[in-house]
């Protein structure tokens, strides 16, 4: 199901399910899996790997060249995974050999239009990034995380599972799992409550969450104090351990 005025690379792999629509250019070593759609006037370079069931919206730039000064044209790739939405201009780049050589987006994430993923970025599954949302290269996103429009990600920054920033943040920092952040350069607002209650946490659960952020924001700990208190509860609050999994990683810092 491809139409006339696409152009397709002779090395690209394609399922026999795939819809390409009019003007797509598809090069290099591009695979693309079971009833995904590409709708017109997209660019699809490889090395790149797209799962099933995605839906590339017109415009959409997919696996072109890292915007690093540094790629000199290595083949490094982009892999995208199954189910995934993704809107009109995004850009979606490859890695670098200074980092994996791979940029991941996993599955079910729901990416607005004008969005940019750089290279080496790893982005979790069922995700949103709203509208012009913008990572930097080697930026982590956990599963379930949303990024309101025009959120911009410093590059090396950890966004946790369940985080949450409102429209315009400026992230220069780690954000933790669970917590929302807002401003700029972006600070801790609360617990993402709402978002708890859509992933079918308990009360006890997110009573135990909040009086984890209290340890971490309330009670002028210093953050190596604040995860040897966190370290103490995991064992009967599992939920914890998302949250104090994000405080140990990552060189940006966090917010506070």
């Amino acid at each position: 199901m491809i139409h006339p005025t696409a152009i397709i690379d002779a090395r690209a792999e394609l399922d026999s399910s795939v819809v390409i629509g009019a003007y797509v250019v598809v090069e290099g070593a591009v695979q693309i899996g079971a009833r995904t759609r590409i709708d017109a006037h997209a660019v699809i370079k490889g090395p790149t790997t797209i799962g099933e069931d995605n839906h590339i919206y017109q415009f959409a730039s997919v696996g072109d060249d890292p915007q690093d000064k540094k790629y000199a044209g290595e083949p490094t790739q982009l892999i995208i995974g199954n189910g995934n939405t993704i809107r009109e201009f995004c850009t979606l780049n490859r890695g670098t050999v200074q980092d994996c050589g791979v940029t991941r987006i996993g599955d079910n994430n729901w990416i607005m239009a004008y969005v940019h993923i750089a290279h080496d970025c790893v982005v979790g599954n069922e995700t949103i990034f709203a509208n012009n949302a913008s990572i930097a290269g080697h930026v982590h996103v956990d599963d379930y995380a949303i990024l309101g429009g025009f959120t911009a990600v410093h590059q090396f920054c950890q966004i946790g599972t369940l985080a949450l920033t409102s429209m315009f943040t400026y992230v220069t920092k780690d954000i933790p799992a669970y917590v929302i952040a807002s401003g700029r350069p972006a600070a801790p607002r609360g617990v993402n409550a709402e978002g708890l209650k859509r992933r079918n946490f308990s009360a006890s659960a997110m009573r135990n969450i909040r009086e984890a952020y209290r340890t971490i924001y309330r009670q002028s700990l210093k953050l190596d104090e604040a995860i040897v208190e966190l370290e103490e509860r995991i064992e009967d609050q599992a939920e914890v351990a998302p949250l104090l999994e994000s405080l140990r990683r990552g060189d940006r810092g966090l917010i506070r």
